[in-house]
């Protein structure tokens, strides 16, 4: 699966959390292409891009004291314990089944958890500030 940047699926209409999410698919396609040299440093680093990106969104969630939290927050941590257990079969010589879960698997899951989980969170957060503007006035 070959995983591009689409506005009218991908872009949430939050700049933060767009480009964040523009630099995650960047990587991923960055590893989908890379020889077999560069790939465990390139995946080192879209695990620690992740890891910032899960934290900044959990940030986000509980500032905004939004409802659906532990579901999302349980999202995060699962796919960054795959993350990390996968860095560490890289490690270990795995290169073939880290290669097929950046190809199919993480694609697949980010096209759902945007599309599910935070386009539910951007649309909290925009009545969020919907609301703080109106008692502003």
């Amino acid at each position: 699966m070959n995983i591009l940047w689409d506005d009218a699926r991908h872009a949430l209409g939050m700049a933060e959390m767009d480009t964040t999410h523009r630099e995650f698919i960047a990587q991923v396609a960055a590893l989908i292409a890379a020889d077999n040299a560069a790939f465990p440093p390139l995946f080192q680093a879209l695990v620690n891009h992740t890891a910032a990106h899960f934290k900044a969104e959990g940030l986000l969630m509980r500032e905004s004291k939004y409802r659906g939290l532990p579901e999302h927050e349980s999202e995060h941590h699962r796919v960054l314990g795959e993350l990390q257990q996968l860095n560490r079969s890289l490690k270990r010589g795995h290169l073939p089944l880290v290669r097929a879960y950046v190809k199919e698997g993480l694609p697949e899951w980010f096209d759902t958890h945007l599309a599910m989980m935070d386009s539910a969170l951007v649309m909290h957060l925009k009545k969020a500030q919907q609301q703080a503007a109106s008692a502003d006035s």
